[in-house]
């Protein structure tokens, strides 16, 4: 008798949570899609974005906030026993707040106190920095959960 045929939604659902591989996605998707969006539309700053605080942001976070989820293998019961639905939204909230403070600070502080010119690309931290985080900690806590709870059920 042969094995049954996996398929893919089989494949991705026993798939493990593998913290490089989610970093390097996290930097990848975003960079790729507002690079190409950027490209097309005829935005230089976009795809310039998309490249460096876009993109570094997303890896940025989903690395913090995968390794802080994935922590020596072994997950804080409470981040397993809450509901995705609860937790994934709760990180988000808090990586965006704290990434719209650092995106927040960069664009006024950084002109009036350094070298750095007051250039459009600062006041675009206040948007990228914090969607990126946010998108980033949704998505990799979504993905964590769901593999930590297939392994410590």
């Amino acid at each position: 008798m042969s094995p049954p045929h996996r398929t893919s939604s089989s494949r991705s659902a026993t798939r493990p949570f593998v913290l490089w591989q989610e970093v390097a996605v996290a930097y990848l998707a975003p960079a790729l899609t507002a690079g190409l969006g950027g490209f097309l539309t005829g935005q230089p700053e976009l795809t310039m974005a998309a490249l460096t605080s876009i993109g570094a942001t997303s890896a940025l976070v989903a690395c913090v906030v995968g390794a802080w989820l994935h922590q020596r293998g072994r997950p804080r019961r409470w981040t397993t026993s809450a509901p995705r639905l609860a937790l994934a939204p709760a990180l988000a909230v808090a990586a965006a707040a704290v990434a719209g403070l650092l995106g927040w600070f960069a664009s006024q502080w950084l002109p009036s106190h350094t070298p750095v010119p007051d250039a459009g690309w600062l006041e675009r931290l206040r948007i990228d920095l914090p969607l990126s985080a946010a998108l980033a900690a949704a998505i990799v806590t979504w993905r964590w959960h769901g593999a930590a709870s297939r392994q410590h059920p």
